[in-house]
């Protein structure tokens, strides 16, 4: 299904202007504003000025927010204050922790230089993680296992509560998954077909995860993607606003997925296997029915969209053990 939209309006270097020179000072004028593709949530901006120099503009609008039609001007301010609030949060635990996030210039928490919440952070130059693993093996082998250092900071700094079945998050995970799977039965047969196997499996799994009283403070989306590196190969986190405490194997079945053969540097000792069973089916079928998500509207780049769900889609039927007992679409 999809639905007409307006067409969503990008900012222009004039728009962005007074952002970037309470960012960083009225002795350098901006130049360009260029829209980095890729996000869902909010829009990222390179800032050019006249020194050479450059800075990344977070921008959280109704405008730049895939997850939900835009809004006619001012609406969608709250939920874009609320983005900002958590990146300032993860952007301050990160930092006290000494895990490299871009240094923050600006935080403009009052709308006092665009009507929407937004913040200006360093441009960090150094590519992605991913493309260094591509095109430079030896030096992103040397910043995946620096990468892996500043995992295990984080997963050392947990949280202790009084032990709940399952641990924390398992149950509400659960009933996540299965909302997922009522969700994606609506739009594919497939799942339709296995609604009762996919559910039955989700609660099976829940019911084996033991009683656990620590979480450890995870990145909740951290591709090779989301890992910049500096000029000298130090990784830094981008896109921290899920940051939370939670099972540290739900960190590690998304890290599994998206660094593949490249996770074995990352994985960490003494990590739970009924809990990563869990975890990797309830991702699984949040990475089918959030891209679906995004189909309904007017995402950009459908196709990755598209080749992303079907991929777990078919990855969730395996795991729930209906794969060849449900009939291809």
């Amino acid at each position: 299904m999809t639905t007409s939209h307006p067409r969503r309006q990008q900012l222009t270097a004039a728009d962005l202007a007074p952002l970037a020179r309470a960012a960083v000072g009225g002795h350098r004028a901006l130049l360009a504003a260029t829209r980095l593709t890729g996000g869902t949530s909010k829009g990222v901006y390179r800032l050019a000025f006249d020194d050479g120099s450059t800075a990344i503009a977070y921008v959280w609008s109704p405008q730049e927010d895939y997850w939900a039609p835009p809004a006619a001007d001012g609406a969608g301010s709250r939920s874009g204050a609320a983005g900002l609030a958590r990146f300032r949060s993860a952007h301050a635990r990160l930092t006290g922790l000494g895990v490299r996030v871009p240094r923050l210039l600006l935080a403009d928490d009052d709308g006092a230089h665009l009507p929407v919440a937004a913040a200006v952070v360093e441009d960090v130059t150094g590519g992605t993680l991913e493309d260094a693993l591509r095109e430079n093996p030896a030096g992103g082998r040397a910043a995946l296992e620096r990468l892996a250092g500043m995992l295990a900071v984080m997963r050392a700094a947990g949280e202790e509560r009084g032990p709940v079945p399952g641990g924390p998050g398992v149950r509400a995970v659960a009933d996540r998954a299965v909302r997922d799977i009522d969700e994606v039965s609506a739009r594919d047969r497939r799942v339709r077909e296995a609604r009762d196997r996919l559910t039955e499996r989700v609660r099976e799994l829940r019911d084996t995860v033991r009683p656990r009283s620590a979480r450890s403070l995870i990145h909740g989306e951290l591709g090779p993607d989301h890992v910049l590196l500096t000029e000298d190969g130090e990784p830094v986190l981008i896109d921290v606003e899920g940051l939370e405490y939670a099972d540290v194997e739900r960190e590690h079945v998304f890290l599994d997925l998206r660094f593949g053969p490249w996770y074995d540097a990352l994985r960490a000792p003494g990590l739970d296997e009924a809990r990563l069973e869990f975890y990797r089916l309830a991702m699984h079928l949040s990475l089918v029915a959030g891209p679906l998500r995004l189909l309904d509207g007017d995402f950009p780049d459908p196709a990755p969209m598209r080749e992303i769900a079907e991929s777990n889609l078919r990855r969730a039927l395996e795991l729930a053990g209906c794969a060849g007992t449900v009939p291809r679409p």
